[in-house]
């Protein structure tokens, strides 16, 4: 079953009252996507969402140095190495708009976004999410919703036009914009959540109607099938923002009522498996997830450098976590604005932190090559089940069965799952057809 159909056919099921949603999983990780990638493959889902931001890929390269073509071309030949089939995969593009540029005058801004969503399209992303919510350099702030929406449909008219008959029946907008701005939030603490109220979501759908309308985009209107909102769900650098399902219990009823439309739930890292799934029974169909898989990454890579001090000699060891909190420390635009404290807790917050800045920091090239030592190194020797029952004891049984490796990138790549799993049960991605 092709991907996309398979989106498209969940989120209906999630409109009419069924407990089915879709992850969406957003992370340029090689072995973060491996991790998903063979998860998916060993469960048989019959789709797989991967996303990427408007940072991370465009049409300039993004901090990953891909752009639309690239990264979809690179999930691909991953997935297939996986043993997963690519006609499974979908490909979303999130926080399509102005974001990367907002410091431009709005019209030189937005000339840079229609050459974003372009490159998205033409690129085969099927899932977009036109978010033109930050203002530009010579904005008001806040944006008007008016305008907002105005933009978004400007963007929507590029996408329309950048495909054939063919691919714009395969396009699925998504709306919206009450989430924190790619990358994450900035604050300590996350108890100032509060979740979308009907009025508010109602005004976001209704302005884009209008916008569309303008625009004579009236069956790319009709191609709309979600809106972000916010549940009341959030992480900081050290707590969670739990779901609490009676918050948006009036939510969930609304969004029942008109069209078919359902939510996207964005930061829903760290929340409890029960939490999920109520996300999902609350038509919140679509769950994004980021930085807990990098952040569970970093775990499965940190256990594999305390067993290299076990198993090599100190001159042939990786040495990777002190390398990669150098690299931090020597370059910390990634991490400063977002962790505080003194030397202490910052040394902490580089390693521990759940928002997980070290996520940018693993293809820095000594990173790369530290990893790539750490991989060698185990990847020569046997790595005793004592170790394995010490640092990956959520899969010590399965090693055990035989059901995994004892290879570090084996191990990596199942630690991870345990995160993807998560959201695949939460989504009734393997049960659904």
């Amino acid at each position: 079953m092709d991907g996309m159909n398979w989106f498209t056919r969940q989120l209906a099921r999630n409109h009419r009252g069924e407990t089915m949603g879709v992850p969406s999983f957003c992370t340029s990780n090689r072995l973060a996507l491996e991790g998903v990638c063979r998860t998916a493959a060993r469960l048989g889902v019959h789709g797989v969402l991967v996303e990427a931001t408007c940072n991370q890929v465009n049409q300039d390269g993004g901090y990953t140095g891909m752009r639309p073509e690239d990264f979809r071309a690179y999930v691909t030949g991953i997935a297939q190495a996986a043993g997963l089939d690519p006609a499974r995969l979908a490909f979303g593009g999130d926080h399509l708009g102005p974001n990367v540029w907002r410091r431009l005058p709005v019209e030189e801004a937005m000339a840079k976004a229609c050459r974003l969503v372009e490159a998205y399209a033409k690129a085969g992303f099927t899932k977009i999410h036109l978010d033109c919510s930050m203002a530009c350099a010579d904005d008001p702030q806040p944006l008007p919703p008016e305008v907002v929406a105005a933009r978004a449909a400007r963007l929507a008219a590029i996408v329309e036009k950048s495909v054939d008959a063919a691919g714009r029946a395969q396009i699925r907008y998504i709306i919206g914009t009450e989430v924190p701005v790619p990358g994450g939030t900035i604050e300590m603490e996350t108890d100032d959540i509060v979740p979308s109220t009907p009025a508010s979501v109602e005004t976001t759908i209704d302005a884009h109607r209008q916008a569309f309308a303008r625009q004579g985009l009236s069956d790319a209107f009709a191609r709309i099938v979600g809106v972000v909102a916010q549940p009341g769900v959030e992480f900081g650098v050290a707590s969670v923002t739990d779901y609490v399902p009676a918050a948006s219990d009036a939510l969930a009823a609304w969004i029942g009522t008109i069209g078919d439309l359902v939510f996207e739930a964005h930061s829903t890292d760290y929340q409890t498996q029960a939490s999920l799934r109520e996300l999902v029974k609350h038509r919140f169909a679509v769950l994004k997830v980021g930085p807990e898989l990098t952040y569970a990454l970093r775990e499965a890579l940190f256990a594999l450098a305390d067993i290299e001090q076990c198993l090599i000699t100190s001159g042939q060891r990786s040495d990777l976590i002190r390398i990669i909190d150098e690299i931090m420390v020597a370059l910390p635009e990634s991490w400063a604005d977002y962790y505080h404290g003194d030397s202490r807790e910052l040394a902490y917050l580089r390693r521990f932190s759940l928002s997980d800045r070290i996520r940018y920091y693993w293809n820095r090239p000594e990173v790369a090559a530290a990893v790539k030592r750490l991989f060698d190194n185990l990847g020569g020797v046997a790595i005793p089940l004592p170790l394995v029952s010490r640092y990956f004891s959520n899969l010590y049984w399965q090693v055990r069965d035989r059901a995994i490796e004892r290879t570090p990138r084996a191990l990596v790549n199942a630690h991870v799952g345990h995160v993807v799993s998560r959201y695949f049960d939460a989504c009734g991605s393997h049960a659904a057809a």
